[in-house]
This record gives structure tokens, sequence and C-alpha cells, in this order.
């Protein structure tokens, strides 16, 4: 219980080195549910599965994340927002580590984000398929965000972001976004 009050508490106070280690790691990980991806505000790092590991280190707390693709701009982001939200709780001293193995897949994304995606009007990537049609450029059935239709067509292979294609629905006509499998 006090540990959640010294995490709840807005006010900019540190923690003594032993106060911050006795905040269970998974306390850590929740509050850091409010790190969301800057090109999809709905996720969180938790959501997208970026954040990989949360440990101490002597007297450092050790941040583990994953880019969703080498080169991800939000990377930058993701570090300074996690390193402002753990010191603006009162942690002093805050390590962010990025790893690239292994390689981030779409099978790191929640149940619960996967459902965020589709309420903001993305169409979450489908389960992992050993279908060889990936592979010869041939696109995936996906349904529609808004009517629910499976009846649509890719308009280009690239989105708003690199991690999206870009969908037109057939039935409703609105366009949308499809978060690639990766």
């Amino acid at each position: 219980m006090v540990h959640q009050q010294l995490i709840a508490n807005d006010k900019a106070q540190r923690l003594s080195l032993q106060q911050a280690q006795a905040i269970p790691v998974a306390d850590i990980r929740q509050l850091l549910d409010q790190v969301c991806d800057p090109e999809i505000p709905v996720l969180s790092v938790n959501d997208l599965g970026v954040l990989r590991d949360i440990s101490w280190q002597e007297d450092e707390l050790v941040v583990t994340i994953t880019p969703t693709y080498s080169g991800c701009p939000a990377m930058t982001t993701f570090t300074d927002d996690i390193r402002y939200t753990l010191l603006q709780k009162g942690f002093t001293r805050v390590r962010i580590d990025t790893v690239l193995a292994p390689a981030w897949t779409t099978d790191w994304l929640t149940e619960s984000g996967k459902q965020k995606l589709e309420a903001y009007g993305i169409a979450p990537p489908r389960e992992a398929s050993n279908s060889k049609a990936v592979l010869m450029g041939l696109d995936p059935k996906v349904k529609c965000p808004r009517c629910g239709s499976a009846h649509n067509h890719q308009v280009s292979r690239h989105g708003s972001t690199a991690c999206k294609a870009l969908y037109q629905c057939d039935d409703c006509q609105e366009p949308f976004d499809y978060f690639k499998c990766i």
C-alpha cells in the first residue's frame, strides 16, 4: 500500500534507494503504462510489448526496451518519456537499455493493445500464419475497423508510419491503416 502511495504521488519528491527498491517491479511496469507511442497514442509501451524488462542493477533502475523495427523514430521519445516519468515519480538513477535481439514482433502486442488499435480505427495485425501469400506480396485479408467488413483492398503498402499499410473498405468506403505483421 505504501508503494502505491509513493507512485501515486504527483509531487516530484526524490525516493531514497531503499524506498525505490522496495517498490515492486509490477507497480513500476504499471506506472509506465502512462508512456504512450507518439505515433499511436492509444498504445502504451506495455501494450506494444516494447517494454521488455525492469530490474535493479545495484543502485540503478534499468528499463529494457526493444524497437518495433530497426530505425523506429519513436524510440527516442520512448526513452525520454520513460526516463521523465520515472524521474517525476522520484526515481533518481534510471538507465534505459535498448536491445535488438530478440527482434520485436507483432506477437508481442497485448490483446488489450489490439483492441485499442481497432477502437482507434487501425486494423490490428492478424495472427501469425504459415501462408506463403505474404511472401508473394499478396494482401492479407483484414477486417475494416470501422464497419467490420472483410471487403477491402490495399491502397498502399505504406501507411501513415512504416509499420502500417493503407487500406480502403469497399463497403463503407473509409480508408484505414493496417498494423503490419512483423
